[in-house]
């Protein structure tokens, strides 16, 4: 689990971060530090990511949800935040839809889109072959990313890639990506952003803009940040966190 600050003022907004596919919650470290001491970030590995174990009921969206909640209760964090990126993003979705109490808001780092991921045939069939294979993972990283990376992140991001577990891998390629939540987004009521790159190479802003930000609340913002790739965490753990920390000051004033 990711770098966990001590603990807020009881007022003070909590933020749950869900990590991209072949990731884990420590992708969230910096973010976690710069946001240190006002607010505490806490960001589970989500089953078969990150040497954690399966979820309890399975690799579907909503078993991933249950797992979160789960994590969200035994935490009791109070008023909390969803951070969720990428594959995290659509998971952090289908919980929102469930308005579970004390979430106070959902913010999307380059999200899977609620309806099927866009993704051909020949880059699935890809990435199903790439499992648990390093020079694949280090290929990944190289284009996923735009901007530059520090040696030991691009080392954490390859060994996180290869740790994780086969049925994860596939079940995510296979039916999570697949999966379309779109129905459920009437639900989600609380105050949302999306963020993304504008160097995206896996999902651009237009996608985020025609699949995922119509079906958001009024008046979501999307927020661009010029060079940067898919890994929001690690190729802008600045811009992201003084993101996060207008989102939060905005909802303490609700």
């Amino acid at each position: 689990m990711a770098f966990v600050q001590p603990l807020t003022m009881p007022d003070s907004l909590t933020f749950i971060g869900l990590h991209y596919w072949a990731g884990a919650g420590h992708e969230f470290d910096q973010v976690a530090r710069l946001l240190s001491p006002d607010y505490r970030l806490l960001a589970p590995d989500l089953g078969g990511f990150g040497g954690a174990p399966a979820p309890p009921h399975g690799f579907s969206v909503a078993a991933y949800a249950d797992a979160v909640a789960g994590f969200i209760e035994a935490e009791n964090p109070g008023r909390y935040v969803l951070v969720g990126h990428s594959m995290g993003g659509k998971i952090a979705l289908e919980l929102a839809a469930r308005q579970p109490a004390g979430l106070a808001g959902v913010v999307l780092l380059s999200p899977s889109p609620p309806g099927p991921e866009p993704m051909t045939d020949e880059d699935r069939q890809a990435s199903l072959q790439a499992w648990g294979k390093p020079a694949e993972a280090e290929k990944t990283v190289r284009k996923i990313t735009a901007r530059p990376l520090l040696a030991a992140a691009t080392r954490q991001i390859v060994a996180d890639n290869l740790a994780s577990s086969r049925a994860a891998w596939e079940a995510w390629l296979l039916r999570g990506s697949r999966e379309d939540i779109s129905a459920r987004m009437v639900l989600v009521e609380v105050p949302c952003a999306l963020i993304a790159g504008d160097q995206d190479a896996v999902l651009s802003p237009s996608v985020h803009g025609l699949e995922t930000l119509p079906l958001l609340p009024p008046d979501t913002p999307l927020e661009l940040i010029a060079g940067a790739g898919h890994l929001l965490p690690y190729e802008a753990p600045e811009e992201v966190a003084a993101l996060l920390r207008q989102f939060a000051q905005e909802q303490t004033k609700r």
